[in-house]
């Protein structure tokens, strides 16, 4: 590749992402929910300068990815066929998404670092979703793209792996249900779960694949669930989270105590979002929860 020219700014903002249902299934083959967190965002602007490339970190989470980036760049580098020392200029990284959580921060970076180089022409349009995947890897060890592809459409998504031409699908949604999201007090390794899971799947398959099966069944009910009206899909949704969360269980994903805390403040159904073992989790109100319950909570909209 001919050595890039970088002689514009450019600035990306990424939202963050939350999970309803299809997590770690979704690596076989079954759809997830997944939706955008709009009030957690990582945004990466660039000033071009004739220097090598530097860089600041800035915002409540951006000193977390100190030991990320350069890993993502070289990851970058190596899979266009460039020298890191290419890259030239300045960039800036704000970052609002806490690091490994289950709210997307390594796909919103792998995403912001994607659509830097797509807006430079070093990325077709065409690959950038699976060239930010390829990125993710670097944290997940394989990435099945959900956190990706919400990352890029910035809308809430049905997400399939595999599928060429439909992978993706807007969520139809007819009512608005009261969502939170909050932090576990322990910080997830989604890498670590993954492989947790495939252990689990190794060990006895039989049952990973029964876990699989009501993952997927979650997903389906939750979908129909947001399609109907409040009155008729709020007990279907409970039902959905409560499906999802026996999943988590059976992993051996749960954090008991944060999701009883949220259950005794008046939550109708709780689930790890992303995940799990840790990070956030997605909470289901019937009422708006109490003001000392919202000091933790984040809303999911």
């Amino acid at each position: 590749m001919a050595i890039p020219r970088f002689d514009q700014k450019f600035s990306v903002e990424v939202p963050g992402k939350w999970i309803l249902a299809g997590e770690h299934a979704v690596i076989r083959g079954s759809p997830a929910l997944v939706f955008p967190l709009m009030t957690r965002s990582l945004t990466l602007s660039f000033t071009p300068k004739d220097q090598d490339l530097t860089l600041e970190l800035a915002g409540e989470h951006g000193e977390e990815l100190q030991l990320l980036i350069w890993g993502v760049l070289e990851k970058a580098c190596e899979l266009k066929k460039i020298h890191r020392s290419d890259l030239r200029g300045y960039i800036v990284i704000q970052s609002s998404i806490p690091i490994g959580a289950g709210l997307g921060a390594s796909a919103a970076l792998c995403v912001a670092v994607s659509r830097w180089l797509q807006f430079f022409k070093i990325v077709n349009d065409s690959e950038i979703s699976e060239f930010a995947r390829q990125l993710e890897n670097l944290f997940h060890g394989e990435s099945s793209g959900v956190d990706i592809a919400v990352a890029l459409s910035g809308q809430g998504i049905k997400f399939v792996r595999g599928e060429k031409n439909n992978d993706r699908t807007q969520v139809k949604m007819n009512w608005q249900p009261k969502w939170y999201v909050s932090y576990s007090g322990k910080r997830g390794v989604t890498l670590e779960c993954v492989q947790k899971v495939k252990a689990l799947l190794g060990q006895n398959p039989e049952l990973g694949q029964e876990i699989d099966n009501d993952m997927a069944k979650a997903v389906s009910l939750a979908e129909m669930a947001l399609g109907q009206n409040e009155s008729t899909g709020f007990l279907k949704l409970k039902e959905a989270m409560n499906l999802a969360n026996s999943c988590f269980e059976r992993w051996g994903l749960t954090t008991p105590s944060h999701m009883n805390w949220l259950k005794e403040q008046g939550a109708v159904a709780v689930k790890p979002t992303g995940s799990g073992d840790g990070g956030y989790v997605l909470s289901l109100w019937n009422e708006s929860p109490s003001k000392e319950a919202l000091k933790k909570l984040i809303p999911c909209f």
